[in-house]
Order: structure tokens, then sequence, then C-alpha cells
């Protein structure tokens, strides 16, 4: 499996996602290499952000 985007110009509204999605769960991202989060911090943004997807595509489906 590649880790390429498949449309290259999303890549920096991921990124802005993904760190609006730390700030609700108060953890502290910073730009580039982040290797040093926890499991846990690390876990509680994916879910935060599939937890967001989630909402939207329900509220889409209204």
């Amino acid at each position: 499996m590649s880790n390429k985007n498949v449309v290259p110009e999303a890549k920096e509204a991921l990124n802005r996602f993904k760190m609006e999605a730390a700030t609700e769960v108060g953890v502290n991202l910073k730009q580039g290499y982040n290797g040093d989060l926890t499991a846990k911090q690390a876990g509680s943004i994916g879910g935060q952000m599939v937890k967001k997807m989630i909402e939207k595509f329900e509220n889409d489906m209204k």
C-alpha cells in the first residue's frame, strides 16, 4: 500500500484537518515530525478525524 495522496492538492487540506482534530482532543502537534507522540495521543487524533468524517457523511445523507 502506498502513502501517496490520490489528489496531491489535498495534502494541505488533510494536514489542516489533522491539526484541527489534534487541537480538539488537546494534543499539541507541530509541523513536520511528531514521532514523540504516544500511541494514545496519535490514536485520539485519528479517532477524532474518523468521528468528524462520519458526522459529515451522516449530515450529507439527510
